[in-house]
């Protein structure tokens, strides 16, 4: 394996863009290749052995792309399919849910922790699992927000737009009210809310985002493994999708801060 090759990213939609956005700011050198399974979008109310398919179906699909490194920047995929792709694949693997709790055991001060993401992430309580085996004195208190995924890929995001501010009450009353002081964006598409929500649970509440916290150890597990690459000449990111590239133009341009045109090609993700 070449330190030269790709970092493989992949989520249910649009959502893991929030991680590759973290990803080429804090590994520069890295060329990233990004698959979104926009097609078989959302993953979070599937069943879980739908779920363990599309993902060993995408990352597959990555895979041919000879990548070094397989990343799935999906709260759902990394609760319901993160062990068993670990086992699977032949290259370094992580999902979001082991470094997102890391950083927000570390980081609480009264032990009280929410998590917010899908239904199927909730309902698998991988954080919850994984923040108690960290530490067995937190208390962890889990919020679905199935709503908070359309909310993004439909662009209504900005913290003064009455719906997100009204969805973001719904969802985090009870967090709130349970006395929180860390709450993880257990969904990659969480983070485009954060100014909302950050408003709503007031400036004592520490937001953990999975993107970030994901890139930041997969850095580290590059550096330990040898594989990151020095080469800093300039490697433009690869997209896929698995249905029509527009609609993921228009709103990924949100996630990343730049022009999406003419970077997305369409695959057929049953085909892996």
């Amino acid at each position: 394996m070449s330190s030269s090759n790709a970092i493989g990213v992949f989520d249910s939609g649009l959502g893991g863009l929030s991680a590759v956005k973290e990803f080429l700011h804090i590994l520069p050198n890295e060329k990233i290749i990004y698959f979104g399974d926009t097609g078989r979008v959302p993953y979070g109310t599937r069943s879980r052995d739908t779920i363990r398919k599309y993902a060993f179906q995408d990352a597959d699909f990555l895979m041919t792309h000879n990548v070094k490194m397989i990343v799935a920047a999906c709260g759902t995929v990394s609760s319901v399919a993160g062990d068993a792709l670990e086992e699977k694949l032949s290259v370094p693997y992580t999902g979001v849910v082991n470094p997102t709790a890391y950083t927000a055991v570390r980081t609480t001060k009264n032990g009280r922790i929410g998590v917010i993401g899908t239904a199927a992430t909730v309902g698998s309580h991988s954080y919850k699992l994984r923040l108690q085996k960290l530490n067995p004195g937190v208390e962890v208190f889990e919020q679905a927000c199935p709503l908070f995924v359309s909310l993004v890929e439909n662009g209504v995001i900005h913290r003064d737009d009455q719906i997100t501010r009204l969805v973001v009450r719904r969802y985090m009353a009870d967090l709130k009210d349970n006395g929180v002081d860390t709450v993880i964006l257990g969904c990659t598409h969480f983070p485009l809310l954060r100014d909302a929500i950050s408003d709503y649970m007031g400036e004592g509440v520490t937001l953990v985002d999975s993107g970030f916290e994901t890139a930041n150890y997969a850095a580290k597990v590059l550096r330990e493994q040898g594989l990151l690459n020095s080469d800093p000449s300039l490697k433009a990111p690869e997209f896929f999708v698995s249905d029509t590239p527009e609609g993921f133009e228009s709103v990924a341009g949100l996630f990343l801060g730049r022009n999406m045109e003419h970077t997305v090609t369409q695959i057929d993700i049953e085909q892996y």
